[in-house]
C-alpha cells in the first residue's frame, strides 16, 4: 500500500444553524509505504490520530484528502481513498481490521458461527455446510475448539473473544490486516499468546500487518518498522531495531524513556523524560513544529517553520535538529 498526503478532518459545527467554524485535523498529511509481508507499527499518545489513520486505511472513514493506493496480488495499484461502497466491495476481503475492544466488537446477540460466517457469506460462500467447515477450521487456527461456534460471546474470556475477532478478520483470507490496539485490553500472559498467534498466522497466510499500539514493549516484539505519530502526523519512521537503539526525534526519545523498567532503584535520566504539557490540540495546532511547546530542544526556527520528513541516517524524521541531537534509546537507558 502506498499512502500519500492522507488527511482526515472533522468539521466543528456551532450555533443553531450548525455552521462550520473550524476543523479537527485528526490526520494531517501522512505519506508512507506499507511493504508486503511486514509488520508496520503506528505508535503515539492517545489523541495523536493513529486509530483514525488505521480506519482510513481500511476505509471505515473516507480521507478528506490524499491517496491510498492498494496493490493487489496481480501487482496492479488502485487508489481506494475515495471509492464508493460498490467500487470498494472487491477490496473489502483483502483489507480487514481487528478492533481494539474484544467485548464491544462482537455482537452479543449472535453466535460465533454467525459472527465469523457473516464475512464468508458476504463474499460468495452460500453453502452453509462450507461456512460451518471454514468457521470450524478458523477456530482451530486461533486455538479454539470448533464446538464453540454455537456459543454466544458472553461465554468467552477476553482473550478468547479477541481470538474470535482475529478469526473473523482472517476468515476471507485477507492480504492486509489493520490491528487496532488488539492486545491492550488483555492480561499480559494472554497478550503474549495473542501476539505469538498473530505472528504464526502472518507466516502461514503471508499477511501484512499495520499494528496500532501505545505499548512500546509489544511494538518492539512484533514490528519490522515503526512510524511515530504526533498531532496527526508521522514525525519518525524507522526500522524497529534502529529506532529503539537510537531515536532521531525528541518525541520518540520521550516515548522510549517512558517505558517502565524492571529495576525500581534505577532513576530515569535524560531531558526527554521531563516533557510537560499535553498533546497538541488537533483543532488548533501550534505554528511551526507541533511538538515545540513540549520539546526541550526547541528553537525559534521550530516555533515558526514546520519541519518536513527527510532522511537522517536510516530513518525518516521531521525535526530541524535531528542530526545534532544525541538522543538515548531503550538499550542505552537500560545499560
Amino acid at each position: 500500500m502506498r499512502v500519500r498526503d492522507v488527511k482526515v478532518h472533522f468539521p466543528i459545527k456551532r450555533g443553531i444553524l450548525k455552521r462550520t467554524v473550524g476543523q479537527v485535523r485528526a490526520v494531517d498529511g501522512i505519506s508512507l509505504d506499507i511493504r508486503a509481508g511486514e509488520t508496520l507499527s503506528i505508535v503515539g499518545e492517545s489523541g495523536c490520530g493513529k486509530t483514525t489513520f488505521g480506519q482510513a486505511l481500511v476505509r471505515v472513514l473516507e480521507p478528506t484528502h490524499g491517496s491510498i493506493e492498494y496493490f493487489g496480488a496481480n501487482g496492479q495499484g488502485t487508489d481506494i481513498a475515495h471509492l464508493g461502497e460498490t467500487e470498494l466491495r472487491p477490496y473489502r476481503s483483502d483489507i480487514r481490521m481487528i478492533f481494539q475492544d474484544p467485548f464491544a466488537s462482537l455482537n452479543a446477540r449472535r453466535r460465533v458461527i454467525d459472527i465469523i460466517g457473516e464475512s464468508l457469506r458476504n463474499f460468495g460462500v452460500s453453502d452453509e455446510r462450507e461456512v460451518e467447515s471454514r468457521v470450524a477450521a478458523m477456530l482451530r487456527k486461533v486455538g479454539l475448539r470448533p464446538e464453540y461456534m454455537n456459543r454466544f460471546p458472553y461465554a468467552f474470556s477476553g482473550g478468547e473473544r479477541q481470538r474470535i475477532g482475529i478469526a473473523r478478520a482472517l476468515a476471507v483470507h485477507p492480504r492486509l490486516v489493520v490491528a487496532d490496539e488488539c492486545v491492550s485490553a488483555l492480561d499480559v500472559s494472554i497478550q503474549a499468546q495473542t501476539l505469538n498467534l498473530m505472528q504464526d498466522l502472518q507466516e502461514e497466510f503471508a499477511l501484512t500487518y499495520v499494528f496500532i499500539s501505545h505499548d512500546l514493549s509489544v511494538v518492539e516484539y512484533i514490528s519490522d518498522r515503526v512510524a511515530v505519530m504526533y498531532a496527526g502526523r508521522v514525525v519518525e519512521l524507522s526500522d524497529t531495531e534502529a529506532l529503539f537503539a537510537r531515536p532521531r526525534h525528541p518525541y520518540t526519545a520521550a516515548l522510549l524513556a517512558a517505558v517502565p523498567r524492571p529495576d525500581p532503584r534505577r532513576a530515569r535520566t535524560g531531558a526527554a523524560t521531563r516533557l510537560k504539557g499535553e498533546v497538541a490540540d488537533p483543532a488548533n495546532r501550534p505554528t511551526g513544529c507541533a511538538f515545540h511547546p513540549r520539546c526541550p530542544f526547541a528553537t525559534d526556527r521550530c516555533r515558526s517553520e514546520e519541519p518536513e520528513m527527510r532522511p537522517v541516517g536510516a530513518a525518516m524524521v521531521a525535526c530541524h535538529h535531528s542530526e545534532k541531537l544525541d538522543l538515548k534509546g531503550v538499550t542505552a537507558n537500560a545499560a
